[in-house]
């Protein structure tokens, strides 16, 4: 019989294992706090058949639950030990600011809502675009370093969602949504002079919040650039509206749940999130004047180029 000390190996599997029917009750509890990291990482790196109802993802989740649980019943006389490192690898995240108890919940929270609130695509931005309309002038209206549109930027972050808590990894992009909050609640729509394309600076625009569609996109592009957001402006023949980058698809989910469910509730709700992907899988926000939230519906989805403000 082999010993370790005075206590033999049967006697410490059994002294781990746990009386039925706890054991079956933590097996499944430990189970679904492994499987949801686990889905999102898989889920977040296959490409989306975007089948009915997500039902891809429904059974991709089952298939891992199914396989974690087979391999928890086969490690039941160790399964307090399971427990333990589990519960240290989530404290040491917290602790460390890696993944912890609050990324589990938040990674739930994103998948469930994901799953039943897609975000609606639209068509991929083709790299041959059309020349610009008055790029030059553009680009020299887009003051983002000038002070005057830095200290309004900074307002609107001081303003809103200032208070919201738990999502570190996103922090600009909230800042930026502040940006869009302020500027478009604001906004008052003035047509340019008869027969005539006229260009504000953001400057300019800032005083009275007014002006037309590339007006409004030159001051969003400016304000979001000028606290560390990329913005870009896209022409779709008689409009131009800003759009900014949120990064890949797998912020896309998270940037999804933050915008309906804890940013603009009242104003996205029952709407779907509307994006662009550009040729190198990019995704980038819909931040036009006519909409209520980032990701609003386009006004036109007719693209002939797209000016990024690098």
């Amino acid at each position: 019989m082999i010993k370790i000390g005075k206590y033999s190996l049967s006697e410490i599997k059994k002294s781990l294992q746990v009386k039925k029917p706890w054991d079956n009750v933590i097996i499944f509890i430990l189970n679904i706090l492994i499987a949801i990291p686990v889905f999102i990482i898989i889920h977040q790196n296959l490409i989306d058949p975007n089948w009915y109802f997500q039902i891809d993802r429904i059974l991709l989740f089952i298939l891992i639950v199914a396989l974690i649980q087979l391999a928890l019943r086969l490690l039941r006389t160790i399964i307090i030990v399971c427990i333990a490192l589990y519960i240290v690898a989530l404290v040491i995240g917290s602790i460390s600011g890696n993944y912890g108890f609050s990324s589990v919940f938040e990674d739930y929270n994103y998948m469930v809502y994901s799953m039943r609130e897609s975000p609606n695509p639209q068509d991929l931005i083709l790299s041959k675009l059309l020349p610009f309309p008055n790029k030059s002038k553009i680009l020299n209206a887009i003051e983002y370093e000038n002070p005057k549109i830095r200290d309004f930027a900074l307002m609107a972050t001081l303003k809103d969602f200032k208070n919201v808590h738990g999502y570190s990894d996103y922090r600009n992009t909230i800042q930026c949504f502040a940006v869009f909050k302020e500027i478009n609640s604001r906004w008052n729509y003035v047509s340019d002079p008869k027969g005539r394309d006229y260009i504000a600076k953001a400057t300019e625009s800032l005083r009275y919040f007014s002006g037309d569609c590339d007006d409004h996109s030159i001051l969003m592009a400016s304000a979001i650039k000028a606290i560390g957001g990329t913005p870009r402006l896209i022409h779709t023949g008689g409009h131009i509206y800003p759009e900014m980058l949120i990064g890949t698809k797998s912020s896309l989910e998270s940037i999804n749940y933050l915008i309906k469910k804890v940013l603009f509730v009242g104003e996205s709700k029952g709407q779907k999130i509307h994006y662009h992907i550009d040729e190198r899988g990019q995704i980038w926000l819909n931040l036009d004047y006519t909409a209520t939230f980032p990701g609003g519906p386009f006004m036109s989805e007719e693209i002939l180029g797209a000016l990024t403000i690098n």
